[in-house]
C-alpha cells in the first residue's frame, strides 16, 4: 500500500469515528463548528456565539436550538445545552502531543458537511490575543488546513480522539488549538455548571511593559520592568486602593511584573474579595499598595 493510500484510509477512518461528534454552530451565513462532549452538551468557541440561543446542526442535517450554559469570552470557550439525540460524545485522548505529532482537523460549518484535513504539530506552548485582547497561552500550533467556520471544531489523533479545540488562524498555513488537557477539562466542566471564570476587573487603563519602559526612558527615569497606569476609573478597585495616573506597578505579591498577564495571573490565583499587595513607584518613591479584589460577578 502506498503512502497516499494510507493517508486516504486514515482520513476516512477519522471521519467515521470522530465525524458524528462534530456539529455546526449557527445557520444561514454560518459561524463555526462544535463538538459533542456528552449527552445534551456541546462545546464551541465563544466567538461563534450571537446571544443566549444558538442553532446546533448535527451531521445528519437536523438542527436543534440550544441555550448557552456557560461562556468564557476571554478564554474563547462556550458550553451549550442542547438535545444531542444519538450523536456520540467525542472521547478525549490521553496521548502526549509534541512536535511532529500527526493531527486531523474536523469541521462542520453550520452543518454544511464534514471537512477533514491532515497535518502535523508544528509548535507547542504558543500564545495569541483572544477576543478581548487577553493572551491565550499554551496552544498547540498545527498545519492541518482549515476553512473559515472551522473554529470550535476538534483536532484529533489517528484513532479519532480529541487532542484540542481549533481556535485561531496563526498565519498562512498555521492554526492554533486549545489543548485537550486537564486544565481544559476543568474549565469546560465549570462552564457546564454555569460557573463563569473569575477574572477581576480593576478599573485601570494600563500601558504594558515595553512601551512603559520607553516612556520612563523618555522622561529620564531608569529602565525597569513594570506596568504604567494611564487611567484610573472612578469607583473601581484601583481607585479604592489609591492608585493614580502615572503610577508604575512593578510587583504583585512580591513577584516582579513584566507583562499585563503577570498581573492578571496574580489576581486570578486569589479568591474574590482577597487582598493583593502591589509594589508601586510614584515619582522617585517606592511604596506598598493594598488592593482588594472585586467580588465575582
Amino acid at each position: 500500500m502506498g503512502v497516499l493510500d494510507e493517508v486516504q484510509e486514515a482520513v476516512a477512518a477519522v471521519a467515521a469515528s470522530a465525524g458524528p461528534s462534530v456539529v455546526g454552530i449557527g445557520s444561514g451565513g454560518g459561524r463555526g463548528s462544535g463538538i459533542v462532549l456528552g449527552e445534551g452538551t456541546v462545546l464551541t468557541n465563544a466567538h461563534n456565539l450571537r446571544g443566549g440561543e444558538v442553532t446546533v446542526v448535527f451531521p445528519e442535517g437536523h438542527s436543534e436550538v440550544g441555550t448557552v450554559k456557560g461562556v468564557d469570552i476571554e478564554g474563547d470557550l462556550a458550553v451549550i445545552a442542547v438535545g444531542t439525540g444519538d450523536a456520540p460524545a467525542l472521547a478525549w485522548s490521553e496521548a502526549a502531543v509534541g512536535l511532529g505529532t500527526p493531527v486531523f482537523a474536523l469541521a462542520n460549518r453550520s452543518g454544511r458537511g464534514l471537512r477533514v484535513t491532515q497535518g502535523f504539530v508544528s509548535s507547542v506552548g504558543r500564545a495569541f490575543r483572544g477576543p478581548r485582547g487577553r493572551t491565550i497561552a499554551g496552544t498547540v500550533e498545527h498545519t492541518a488546513p482549515m476553512a473559515h467556520g472551522s473554529s470550535g471544531g476538534p483536532i484529533v489523533d489517528a484513532t479519532g480522539k480529541l487532542l484540542g479545540i481549533n481556535t485561531n488562524r496563526a498565519g498562512e498555513g498555521f492554526y492554533q488549538a486549545l489543548p485537550a488537557d486537564e486544565d481544559l477539562a476543568r474549565r469546560v466542566a465549570a462552564l457546564g455548571r454555569g460557573e463563569a471564570p473569575y477574572r477581576p476587573r480593576l478599573g485601570l487603563g494600563i500601558i504594558p511593559g515595553r512601551m512603559a519602559r520607553r516612556l520612563r526612558q523618555a522622561v529620564g527615569l531608569p529602565e525597569r520592568d513594570g506596568l504604567l497606569v494611564r487611567e484610573v476609573e472612578e469607583g473601581g478597585a484601583g481607585a479604592a486602593a489609591g492608585l493614580q495616573q502615572g503610577d508604575y506597578i512593578v510587583a504583585a505579591a512580591g513577584k516582579g511584573l513584566a507583562t499585563v498577564e503577570d498581573l492578571q495571573n496574580a489576581m486570578e490565583a486569589l479568591a474574590p474579595g482577597a487582598t493583593l499587595q502591589l509594589t508601586v513607584v510614584r515619582g522617585a518613591e517606592e511604596r506598598a499598595v493594598t488592593l482588594t479584589l472585586p467580588d465575582a460577578g
